[in-house]
């Protein structure tokens, strides 16, 4: 006993680190690993995203027990999604708001009847482009701007569905790798109270094909310039 107390009189300061870095992680903001490229080209297989856990939502550290709402989702937004459906924590962007009407014809977005626009882009390769070549675009529609990388010699089989309008208190989210991403087009909408937080930048990148080296141009990156800026 004597041993426990002095150890805990040594260390209760880390102790006590340790336990509030849990609760801040946990309750205001993180940082995930993105094991995938279903978000290519805007993370990269090997990126460390950060993410802020009370964007949307207040809740009791350590538990999805909501407190608060603090913001609503907007279109865009690229969000941590605790699915039950997936049965594991993924990475989508927003497409569809409650009350939406959303469809796709041959990769190609309507979001309430309205087509979205398509620029092509000459970008070099990206990690998945040796296995599958893939056509990058920047794709406008409501505001909201970004790139979607396509996999013409691959094509999804769930390249067109709709249209289907999103159902109160869900959304509707696709990956910006639109023919390698399970998203909505599998799982189905996902409800509010399974989107954690919003992502918007990159904490730090590692490139596991070579040895772990630190991407230093992605450390911090605005995860839509990056995905511009790193493939030029």
């Amino acid at each position: 006993m004597r041993m426990l107390g002095k150890m805990w009189r040594d260390n209760k300061s880390f102790v006590a680190f340790l336990f509030l870095m849990v609760l801040f992680r946990s309750a205001v903001a993180d940082w995930n690993v993105v094991p995938s490229g279903s978000m290519l080209p805007t993370i990269r297989e090997g990126d460390r995203i950060f993410v802020d856990k009370m964007a949307y939502d207040l809740r009791v550290p350590l538990t999805h027990i909501t407190i608060a709402h603090l913001h609503d989702p907007q279109r865009g937004d690229i969000v941590t999604i605790d699915s039950s459906a997936a049965h594991e924590l993924i990475v989508k962007r927003l497409i569809g708001l409650p009350g939406d009407s959303v469809a796709m014809r041959d990769n190609v977005l309507y979001v309430n009847g309205v087509r979205a626009d398509y620029q092509p882009l000459h970008l070099k390769p990206l990690p998945g482009d040796a296995t599958s070549p893939g056509d990058y675009l920047t794709e406008r529609f409501d505001g909201v701007v970004h790139i979607v990388r396509l996999a013409p010699d691959a094509p999804s089989p769930r390249d067109s569905f709709g249209p289907v309008v999103v159902p109160s208190g869900e959304y509707l989210m696709l990956g910006d790798n639109r023919d390698d991403s399970a998203d909505s087009r599998y799982f189905g909408f996902f409800p509010r109270k399974e989107l954690m937080g919003r992502t918007r930048h990159v904490a730090y990148s590692l490139d596991a094909d070579h040895y772990y080296k630190p991407r230093f141009e992605r450390f911090g990156a605005p995860l839509d310039a990056a995905s511009l800026g790193a493939s030029r």
